[in-house]
């Protein structure tokens, strides 16, 4: 496999003079002395012979976050963008584990392919089981806003046709949390809305620039390349995304003739016996390293160019608890899905408006060692007719007002323990008011 290297600019060592000169020359403007104080102002401009180009911001598709001025695309699904800080970071990498049928998670895949369709961004999608072409062609059709209110109006309408008259109190525990994104909002909203129900137009997809690699093919045209620290199939994949990378300039050692633009890399199903990993057959497979490898790989090549991957997992059916953990840590935002399909919960009427559940088990926090954790717990997913959503997940009035009254018991049985044992409490009663 051919040797991947990163580099890292390092500012010289000469005096204040050229440090602000490098940091005037990368804001793009010059430099002027407003006096013999020895204060200065920069004057932005054009870089001279840029011609005027295109600045990152100005990516179809992409906005600056406004934490960390990171470029963000949207996953496909404004609700679940909100759940990761605004978007999803170029460079970063995006894991999906699947459910157990891989319905849900396959459907956040498509989101994913759906959005750089609609934003005009370069598609790459690897698969080792269905060809490329039938998973572009299964992607749903954009739904516009007032469309995409129309359909929740008629779901909140129906909702509320089948309990009339409850009226539903929210747990404690709940009221202060903000509210998910129900619909279309402001013009600042990010990403796009879609129809499951229906395809989208074939026009759209063959306007769409896109790259496909079919696993089964590329053994056929190579059978005798052979890696000892990667499996076959991870090899091939790689040395195919750098070159795309590389030969259309999303790494800049090239300039795009065009406006710039964003790679989207889209791979289902990594880490199945497919691809010629063994981690989901067995406690210790033979390349229980290959897929960390080839995570790793893969991060680096996201980092050096204007592009973003989705990935979707297995997980349920990996034996080994480490293989999960080393995978996780090489991702960037890692994403979980659990069903209710064959499970207990399906039955559980405390479940009965939701499909299942989605755990966020990292945010990237980008330039640091460790990962962030989101602090929103309880989300659940359904899908109702055309449209897939993202809620909290609330318990009912009689269940929260149980949980209250327990809670309240339990802080004041806990309270008069810890005044007997601290001698507080001599010869009298404490009375605590909740």
């Amino acid at each position: 496999m051919a040797t991947l290297t990163t580099g890292v600019g390092r500012p010289g060592r000469g005096g204040t003079g050229d440090l602000r000169a490098a940091v005037t020359s990368a804001a793009g403007g010059d430099e002027t002395d407003s006096g013999g104080g020895g204060c200065s102002f920069r004057r932005k401009g054009p870089v001279p012979g840029s011609g005027g180009g295109a600045r990152l911001r100005s990516i179809a598709g992409t906005r600056p976050s406004v934490r960390n001025g990171q470029l963000l695309v949207s996953a496909g699904l404004p609700a679940l963008d909100q759940l990761l800080g605004g978007g999803l970071a170029v460079g970063t990498l995006l894991l999906i584990e699947e459910d157990k049928y891989n319905i849900y998670s396959n459907l956040l895949f498509k989101y994913f392919l759906a959005e750089g369709i609609v934003c005009g961004h370069t598609l790459l999608v690897a698969s080792a089981k269905e060809d490329p072409d039938d998973i572009l062609q299964e992607l749903p059709e954009p739904l516009h806003d007032d469309k995409y209110r129309k359909e929740l109006d008629e779901v909140n309408s129906h909702k509320s046709q089948e309990e009339p008259d409850i009226s539903m109190k929210i747990a404690w525990r709940y009221q202060n949390l903000p509210k998910m994104e129900a619909g279309p909002g402001s013009s600042s909203r990010f990403g796009h809305y879609y129809d499951v129900s229906k395809r989208m137009p074939q026009e759209m997809i063959q306007s769409a620039k896109r790259h496909r690699f079919f696993l089964p093919e590329e053994i056929t045209l190579c059978p005798n390349v052979e890696s000892c620290a990667l499996t076959h199939g991870y090899t091939k994949l790689l040395h195919f995304i750098q070159r795309i990378i590389s030969e259309e300039g999303f790494d800049g050692s090239c300039s795009q003739k065009k406006q710039k633009n964003i790679l989207r890399i889209g791979i289902p199903n990594l880490g199945s016996p497919l691809w010629g990993d063994d981690i989901c057959c067995a406690d210790t497979p033979e390349h229980i390293h290959s897929l960390t490898r080839f995570l790793y790989v893969l991060r680096g090549l996201l980092r050096m160019s204007l592009s973003a991957c989705i990935i979707t997992l297995p997980s349920h059916l990996i034996q080994n608890k480490a293989v999960i953990a080393r995978v996780r840590n090489l991702s960037d935002t890692v994403v979980g899905l659990e069903s209710f399909l064959g499970s207990e919960r399906e039955a559980n009427s405390l479940y009965k408006d939701f499909h299942g559940l989605i755990h966020i088990h990292q945010i990237p926090r980008l330039n640091s060692l460790i990962g962030d954790v989101s602090d929103t717990k309880d989300l659940a997913f359904k899908l109702q007719r055309k449209v897939f959503t993202i809620e909290r997940l609330h318990l009912p009035p009689d269940l929260s007002d149980t949980v209250s009254r327990s809670s309240k018991r339990d802080l004041v049985e806990s309270a008069q323990q810890l005044s007997l044992g601290c001698g507080v409490m001599a010869g009298g009663k404490e009375h605590l008011d909740f």
